[in-house]
């Protein structure tokens, strides 16, 4: 009927079901067609009009779903379905006070399990938007009453404590489920998690070991594993966990990392080198991939390779921050001062205002004879980071280079205000300067 525009026959819940389908894979306009040809043949179909509201809600028409809605409830007042539609219109529109009371209409019609489970999750849900998380607790919990193994609901509570920052209630809360449901692989697994927080490695360990025995096909398992051996510097066991997951899916770009960090640790360097590949092989948007195999050669003073490897990264992101920083410290290493100056000056302009990204720029900018735009970086600095000694020293410096000695001597005397220790920038980027009698006062004056 849909390709064609041939009219046939359908019952009401077959073109609910057809809708269903076409809702679950996101072909809207589909939907909405079988919306349309459904109502065609059943215009008084309450579960119909429910689908609509909800293609209004899909399509910001709150308006409209709110008046068929209305609608509704004037035909049937006691119908639940009708109340979660228009909680599901309020919360659309960030009225989430409001979807919560209505939900709660909802729940008090309806009677099966399975729909008061739902809408216990509804409501968490909601609670969760408003940063109400141990309301939200509470009524995940009553997911769980209903359906121990409603997994959903286990990981919103886990998510909920987590926000808290209470781990320990987290711990007793799991305990308290696992005795009611020992073999859940889920709760093992987030019992391992939390136990990690709390840096209880060998109780961590335990969680993890539980968690394969309920499924040892578990991926998520055996990587958290491998993270606890690490920190227990056990690298040989933590590769065997990490290289289960390799077995039993597809590699992921996370364990190919691990296991190549892990190698580095044992001074395995050739193997170490060789993950790091498979892992940007694997996932090139990966920028830890490229950072470790940068950072791997830049610690084998190997700059040449780190500079190529950090280029690829540039080329594949040219927007990532750490990337632009890294290739400006190499550059420095191999002392290519003006490709060194545009990483600085990209890695600013991408928002990282480090104290130290500022005075790397402006000490090879002094290097380049790029005076005046040294004092304009600075300046800028100094926005960030006012009454800095290290900025005043350099600013100080750099007036007196260009021959503006008042500015000089104002920034050199609130530098020496500040910490007079730094005088050694002076001596390091202005030898010079430091020989004049004046200068030579100032400072003699500010040591008393």
């Amino acid at each position: 009927m849909l390709k064609t525009n041939s009219v046939l026959f359908f019952d009401s819940s077959e073109f609910e079901n057809i809708i269903h389908h076409y809702l679950e894979i996101g072909k809207i306009a589909l939907a909405k067609k079988a919306v349309k040809l459904g109502l065609d043949q059943h215009p008084t179909s309450t579960n119909l009009k429910l689908f609509q509201t909800e293609l209004y809600v899909l399509e910001n028409k709150f308006e409209d779903a709110d008046k068929l809605l209305n609608e509704l409830h004037i035909l049937e007042p006691n119908n639940e379905e009708i109340f979660i539609q228009k909680a599901n219109v309020l919360s659309k529109q960030d009225l989430h006070e409001k979807a919560v009371n209505t939900l709660l209409i909802a729940l008090d019609l309806a009677s099966d399990d399975e729909g008061i489970g739902d809408l216990y999750a509804l409501i968490g849900m909601e609670y969760l938007f408003l940063d109400q998380f141990e309301n939200a607790k509470i009524y995940f919990k009553k997911c769980l009453e209903i359906d121990l193994e409603d997994y959903s609901a286990l990981y919103n509570i886990i998510y909920c404590y987590d926000f808290l920052n209470e781990n320990d209630d987290a711990i007793t809360f799991l305990n308290l489920y696992l005795d009611k449901n020992p073999y859940c692989e889920v709760a093992w697994h987030q019992l391992g998690r939390q136990y990690f927080t709390i840096n209880d490695y060998d109780k961590a360990l335990a969680a993890f070991d539980f968690a394969i025995i309920s499924d040892d096909s578990f991926v998520g398992a055996y990587l958290e594993k491998g993270k606890v051996l690490e920190k227990k510097k056990l690298y040989r066991e933590a590769i065997e966990n990490y290289k289960i997951t390799l077995a039993l899916d597809e590699p992921t770009s996370f364990a190919l990392l691990r296991i190549g960090y892990c190698h580095e640790k044992l001074g395995e360097d050739d193997l170490a080198v060789q993950y790091f590949y498979k892992t940007v092989h694997e996932d090139p948007l990966l920028d830890k991939g490229w950072i470790a195999i940068t950072k791997f050669y830049n610690k084998k003073q190997n700059y040449q390779k780190a500079l190529f490897y950090i280029n690829k990264a540039i080329n594949i992101d040219s927007e990532n921050v750490i990337y632009w920083k890294l290739y400006a410290q190499i550059n420095q290493r191999l002392n290519f001062l003006e490709e060194a100056e545009r990483g600085y000056k990209k890695t600013l302009d991408l928002g990282n205002y480090e104290l130290q990204t500022w005075l790397s720029r402006t000490d090879i900018l002094i290097a380049l004879g790029e005076y005046e735009a040294a004092v304009l970086n600075l300046i800028q600095a100094a926005e960030f980071y006012p009454e800095t000694a290290e900025i005043e020293f350099r600013l100080a410096g750099l007036h007196f280079t260009l021959h503006e000695s008042s500015k000089g001597h104002y920034h050199l005397k609130n530098a020496l205000l500040l910490n007079h220790e730094y005088e050694f920038i002076l001596e390091e980027l202005f030898p010079s300067i430091l020989q004049k009698p004046s200068i030579q006062r100032v400072i003699l004056e500010a040591r008393k």
